[in-house]
């Protein structure tokens, strides 16, 4: 690992990102470029919170400053404008057609500063016969296939939270098209609009499944292949106490250290013959109810067979490899996963608590120099965040 002198707060210390308000995976994506450093400037507007939780806990509005705009004043989108002109990266995640009838479009903001990148987070995108549908992540992730992928094959496809579409296909790839389009700003001086759809990246997830679809390693239904829980080696089995152990013994050395230590030795030639696999299967099912979680999870302890125990969302940050990272952090009283991947010359860390509505108008009106952003705003309202319509 490259060491020496460390920087700023992140590798994007000294980017200036203004977040229009919404829910999902704008926020996040705003989080995400916050917690590399960029002074991300969230528009709040007067009204209720979306997310329906305190504000004060909306771990996404983390190492953010928030400014209070009514964008359907008279002077609202002026207002936004002002801070666009000095921003390098807008996001918003409204429909489509949205920002441009309030006035805060890409037209409106190139106009007034040429090199914007403008970041546009939706899930069916901004063009096409669904753009101007309502949606929300299991619809996306639905329509791509990526759904599909999931559960057994006698049950309905699980909804995996809103993990797959909404942050890694929507949240991630709008970050990295913003990154990428802002490399491009700054050699050539010309901004432009990043058009990030759930779908679109939630089908770019897919790329490698496709590959093996087409080479006739994958085959198009749920539970019957190597990653799926087809494979009696990759997939999650129940312990005696109701919990449950995720085995991903996939190559043939880690595959042997499994049933070795499952006490299942003599069905090592199992594995290559798919005619045994529920043999397998069943096998291996009844041998993990035999023993608690806890037990499971020391048997296995040290070994390469690849097999751990499924933690809940608060057992997670106690666990030692966790722990002895610091993959999760405590900030504010509130245990949160911390920033995310790392860097060896521009550290991040989390700076501050989730942005309050309207706490920082008048400190970003004199840190961008934008006189009277909003004088008659002086205190922040307990309940802002809202989602575009």
């Amino acid at each position: 690992m490259t060491t020496g002198r460390t920087t700023g707060h992140g590798p994007l210390t000294g980017v200036r990102v203004l977040e229009l308000a919404g829910i999902g995976p704008g926020p996040f994506a705003g989080m995400l470029l916050a917690d590399l450093g960029a002074d991300v400037v969230r528009v709040d507007r007067p009204g209720g919170s979306a997310l329906g939780i305190d504000p004060a806990r909306d771990v996404t509005n983390r190492n953010k400053r928030s400014v209070l705009v009514d964008l359907k004043a008279p002077d609202g989108p002026a207002r936004v404008l002002d801070l666009a002109a000095r921003a390098d990266v807008l996001i918003e995640g409204n429909r489509p057609g949205v920002a441009e009838r309030l006035g805060v479009g890409p037209a409106d903001c190139h106009a007034r500063n040429p090199r914007l990148v403008y970041g546009r987070m939706t899930g069916w995108g901004q063009e096409g016969p669904l753009a101007h549908r309502a949606g929300h992540d299991i619809a996306y992730i639905a329509l791509t296939g990526a759904l599909g992928l999931i559960g057994p094959p006698d049950a309905p496809p699980p909804a995996p939270a809103n993990l797959l579409g909404d942050y890694a296909g929507g949240s991630l790839y709008l970050v990295v098209g913003v990154l990428a389009a802002l490399h491009h700003a700054r050699v050539s001086g010309v901004g432009q609009v990043v058009d990030a759809a759930i779908v679109d990246g939630a089908a770019h997830l897919s790329a490698m499944i496709h590959g093996m679809l087409a080479a006739g390693g994958w085959q198009d239904r749920r539970g019957a292949n190597l990653l799926d829980g087809g494979c009696p080696y990759y997939g999650v089995y129940e312990t005696a106490d109701g919990g449950y152990m995720a085995v991903g013994a996939l190559e043939p050395q880690f595959y042997d250290a499994f049933v070795d230590l499952l006490g299942l030795a003599d069905l090592r030639d199992a594995r290559r013959d798919r005619t045994r696999w529920e043999e397998l299967r069943g096998a291996v099912a009844a041998r993990f109810r035999t023993r608690t979680r806890d037990a499971w999870t020391a048997v296995f302890e040290g070994s390469d067979a690849c097999v751990a125990p499924v933690l809940s969302l608060r057992e997670a940050p106690h666990h030692p490899h966790l722990a002895a990272r610091g993959t999760f952090l405590d900030h504010d009283g509130i245990t949160q996963p911390a920033p995310a991947p790392r860097f060896s010359a521009t550290p991040t860390t989390v700076r501050s608590g989730p942005a309050r509505p309207g706490a920082d108008t008048h400190q970003v009106a004199r840190d961008w120099d934008i006189p009277e952003l909003a004088p008659d705003l002086e205190q922040p309202l307990p309940n802002t965040p809202a989602r575009g319509d």
